[in-house]
């Protein structure tokens, strides 16, 4: 049965299976109040999950979200139901977990868990707030999926995050990142290398890759990931998608200057093609401005272009 069922199913065949039925047994009460599914840190709830994945935090498991009110009643109680659960399912031993890897699943707190993810328990409501919250807690925080949530609380949350930012937003970053990878690969990289500083080449590719990497995802209106997931995520991506081939054979080139050229061009005609600069020319650093005029709120167009 095992075969290369990947975390996420696993979860929600144990939900169905296991879950349900004990939840619709012991508290009949709240089933139209509980949320279920699988959301939140690990490469599992990514759908990132292999072979190499199971050796910590992966098992049979689902998380349980309850609003603040319900979770003070029966949270307790849930908590130590759930602990009760088959360890082992469809021939799949109990979930082992790392130290840091604890209190993942289970019975959780709605506003608990996004304070978790984002520092607060609900979408952001201010622009400054959307600028500032890292790109991989978001990606954490809509991941996964959720397998029942009648009450909708959680869902709801979640939509509005889901929305993605708002576009001065959006825009403020792709302007940050245009910038960024001039710097870095355009202008820093070369000069580096000519200079003779190894050290310093390797940290200004670094800083390019991460750039286009966390630009495609911002052009698929998609938050990135933890880097380790970075450049994986980027398969599920359809706007740009040889950006991902292009990368993998930038690090392993002995000169790469033209394939950063190559990489920024493509950019540069999507960036056109979804109206954020008129100019024409592949160094990015001449877009950055360009895209910074496209942003509507004044206290964020006025914001030093590489912040966000």
């Amino acid at each position: 049965m095992r075969g290369n069922m990947k975390g996420l199913k696993l979860a929600e065949a144990y939900y169905k299976e296991i879950g349900e039925p004990w939840l619709e047994r012991e508290f009949p009460e709240y089933k139209n109040r509980i949320c279920a599914g699988l959301v939140g840190a690990g490469s599992e709830c990514f759908g990132f999950d292999d072979e190499y994945s199971r050796d910590h935090d992966f098992g049979p498991s689902f998380c349980l979200w309850l609003a603040k009110e319900d979770y003070q009643i029966i949270g307790k109680k849930m908590a130590e139901g759930y602990k009760k659960l088959p360890k082992e399912f469809m021939g799949f031993p109990a979930r082992t977990v790392f130290p840091h890897g604890d209190g993942r699943v289970g019975v959780l707190e709605i506003d608990s868990f996004y304070c978790s993810m984002i520092g607060q328990p609900d979408a952001p409501d201010t622009l400054m707030d959307w600028l500032f919250l890292p790109e991989p807690y978001l990606a954490m925080a809509t991941n996964g999926k959720v397998f029942s949530d009648p009450y909708g609380r959680f869902s709801s949350i979640r939509k509005k995050l889901l929305d993605f930012y708002p576009e001065d937003i959006r825009v403020k970053k792709i302007a940050a990142r245009a910038a960024g990878m001039a710097q870095s690969g355009q202008y820093n990289y070369g000069r580096c290398k000519k200079r003779g500083e190894s050290v310093a080449a390797g940290l200004a590719l670094g800083e390019f890759i991460r750039a286009a990497i966390s630009m495609v995802y911002l052009l698929n209106r998609v938050y990135t990931p933890f880097y380790k997931w970075m450049h994986k995520g980027m398969e599920a991506l359809p706007i740009l998608p040889e950006i991902r081939s292009m990368l993998a054979e930038l690090v392993v080139m002995p000169e790469k200057e033209e394939k950063i050229e190559e990489i920024c061009s493509r950019v540069v005609q999507e960036l056109r093609r979804q109206g954020l600069t008129d100019q024409t020319d592949t160094f990015l650093e001449y877009h950055a401005n360009s895209i910074m005029d496209r942003i509507k709120d004044e206290t964020i167009r006025s914001l030093p272009i590489m912040q966000g």
